[in-house]
């Protein structure tokens, strides 16, 4: 079994900056990939970027290429360090484990309970 905790939400204002944090227990999740969530008010969780076990190679939703960057300092902690941020942004996000380079929330195996991110005009 898999436990994924998030923190770093909060509420700032539109051009700030967050880094979100997610860090894993239960098994070493080395050989795993880790990605990030999101999900706003009334509408379907979307992907927002994902992570290889060694961190060599990320992959990001089009809305926050350039914006937000994923990382991972070691097997079991990945991050979400969002710059430039806009209301559009505001959503629950989570973090999330699977074994498939994909973008479907489906296909991702263990979930944290999120964290809020609110940006206001």
């Amino acid at each position: 079994q898999v436990q994924l905790v998030e923190s770093g939400g909060g509420l700032v204002q539109a051009g700030d900056s967050l880094r979100l944090s997610c860090a894993g227990s239960g098994r070493t999740l080395g050989s795993l990939l880790m990605a990030w969530f999101r999900q706003a008010s009334g509408k379907e969780r979307e992907f927002v970027a994902v992570i290889s076990w060694g961190g060599s190679r990320t992959e990001y939703a089009d809305s926050v290429l350039d914006r937000f960057t994923i990382s991972r300092d070691n097997a079991n902690t990945v991050y979400l360090q969002m710059n430039s941020l806009k209301p559009d942004d505001t959503a629950v996000y989570y973090c999330a484990v699977g074994r498939a380079w994909t973008m479907s929330k489906e296909d991702y195996d263990y979930w944290g309970q999120g964290t809020q991110v609110t940006v206001s005009s």
